[in-house]
């Protein structure tokens, strides 16, 4: 519920704040007073609508999200509008976007006043009628749903091999395809990069076999330097050492750039290019490696196409069986309880001085309600053509019959002027049906009837003190004041006095 609400510089308002309780909340008063920009302002507070004003604040006792929404919980959460050069949200100070706000506040309050067809949704209409049923019926659905979630998912699995089917010839083709490519070229781990030394070393080997033949004239005057050596008492065993190890490196090299001489250097080239062009494919000779593996598994998998799909089909029969036989057994239970379901709706609307409604109960294809579609009409005629009164008090009576089944249900509900141009046995009967959901809801309503405002709970007057819009709370006394001046204009009769004690008394 919203236990507070505070209103700062809007329109006529300057400043007004409202302690608020559960139950039915009555905004009366004059023409232009105000009523209606305050019922907005208490919508845009909580990101239902938007206003100017600087400040529309609202505390309530909703819980938040707070995984959905980053937000932390307080005892009362505090809901704030504000508006400078634009608008701004916050809950508990942080700022928020609309769109979450609304998002939030649309689980826990309804505005009747819009023409929502939300209530009339198959969905929420099915739960009504299960939860009439009882335990059966939820148990049922609740098998039906799991049932259900199993369903889709198998019958998209074999959907999507069915499809894989249809195309496993073009699939094998390219997957064989892919492999052989990498397989003809078939590149080991490595191989390019040995390529590319080999080609580096052939493309000096002519140049290098020069100059180690120029340099092995050195070992010609090896004796000269060692008889030198001799001569000036030197020891020798350095030098000897030394060209022994020059000696090894010179024969190494010339081994190793004879070898070559084994070596095509166009097949060289021929395979750096087929290499080069799987690298260019894929990326690297690792990844044409894996990428043939993957199509391996693929190809396998074509293969075993028939045992999967067979082991799917099996599974989906089996599901198709047990799935339309839960289905088939919650229609039987709506079935039997929808002449009870349209008695007590039809109760209600014949409260309300509104036409019999017309519920139908069809089947159409299986949805995770199971395949039962609810549908109403008034009088047989379509909602979407019925006049907005009608259209409103017939979502009072699906949300009354809602609130005797359902358990914890809840929120708050906004309606403007819904016993506009009604008798006053019709507001009067719309009263009761509002009291009747006040035991689930706190409900603001604007209303200029005698008999709607007389059962208020909590009644505000909203009036001007010159140009400025003020709310007040009214005792007893001042409802009496007040209901009065609605039946009998701003002259107040002892007769319209008396009779709005009477209605009063008669509520308490």
């Amino acid at each position: 519920m919203i236990e507070r609400f505070y209103l700062k510089d809007y329109l006529s308002f300057k400043k007004t704040e409202l302690n608020l309780n559960h139950g039915l909340i009555v905004f009366s008063g004059p023409s232009g007073s105000g009523k209606s920009i305050l019922m907005e302002s208490i919508l845009s507070s909580v990101g239902l609508s938007s206003c100017d004003a600087s400040i529309c604040e609202s505390s309530v006792t909703w819980d938040i999200d707070e995984e959905e929404t980053g937000l932390e919980n307080d005892e009362i959460n505090v809901f704030k509008h504000t508006k400078k050069e634009k608008s701004r949200y916050f809950i508990n100070n942080q700022a928020i976007s609309k769109k979450s706000i609304n998002s939030l506040t649309g689980k826990y309050l309804k505005h009747l006043s819009l023409r929502d067809f939300s209530d009339f949704e198959n969905e929420g209409l099915l739960s009504i009628l299960d939860h009439k049923i009882g335990q059966k019926a939820l148990k049922l659905k609740q098998d039906y749903q799991e049932t259900y979630r199993d369903y889709i998912k198998v019958k998209k699995e074999l959907e999507v091999l069915e499809d894989e089917e249809k195309r496993i010839v073009e699939l094998k083709e390219f997957a064989q395809f892919e492999i052989d490519k990498i397989v003809n070229v078939n590149p080991k781990d490595g191989e390019d990069e040995e390529l590319l030394e080999i080609k580096k070393e052939l493309s000096k080997k002519e140049k290098a076999l020069d100059v180690i033949g120029n340099a092995n004239e050195i070992f010609n005057f090896e004796h000269l330097v060692s008889s030198a050596l001799d001569t000036l008492d030197v020891e020798s065993s350095f030098f000897d050492d030394a060209m022994n190890e020059l000696r090894g490196v010179l024969e190494s090299a010339q081994e190793r750039f004879s070898a070559l001489d084994e070596i095509d250097v166009e097949d060289v080239l021929n395979r750096i290019e087929e290499l080069s062009e799987l690298k260019r494919r894929y990326g690297s000779i690792e990844e044409a490696l894996e990428y043939k593996e993957q199509k391996l598994q693929e190809l396998e998998k074509y293969e075993n196409i028939e045992v999967q799909k067979g082991d799917l089909q099996q599974r989906f029969e089996k599901l198709d069986t047990q799935i339309y036989t839960l289905a088939d057994s919650l229609s039987s239970l709506r079935e039997k309880a929808l002449k009870n379901f349209t008695k007590e709706l039809n109760g209600y609307l014949k409260q309300l001085y509104l036409r019999d409604a017309e519920v139908n109960l069809t089947k159409e294809k299986l949805t995770p309600n199971g395949q039962d579609i609810l549908s109403i009409k008034l009088n047989s005629t379509e909602l979407s053509k019925i006049s907005t009164g009608e259209f409103n008090r017939l979502r009072l009576a699906v949300l009354a019959l809602k609130s005797e089944s359902i358990e914890n249900l809840g929120g708050v509900l906004m309606l403007d002027e819904i016993d506009a141009n009604l008798s006053g046995e019709e507001s009067m009967s719309v009263a009761k049906v509002l009291k009747k959901l006040t035991k689930n809801f706190q409900i603001f309503v604007i209303s200029h009837q005698p008999q709607l405002t007389s059962m208020g709970d909590q009644h505000f007057l909203v009036y001007k003190d010159g140009n400025i819009s003020k709310t007040k709370e009214l005792s007893f006394d001042e409802k009496v004041d007040e209901i009065a001046r609605i039946i009998s204009g701003d002259t107040i009769s002892n007769e319209a006095k008396s009779f709005a004690q009477e209605l009063l008394e008669a509520n308490i």
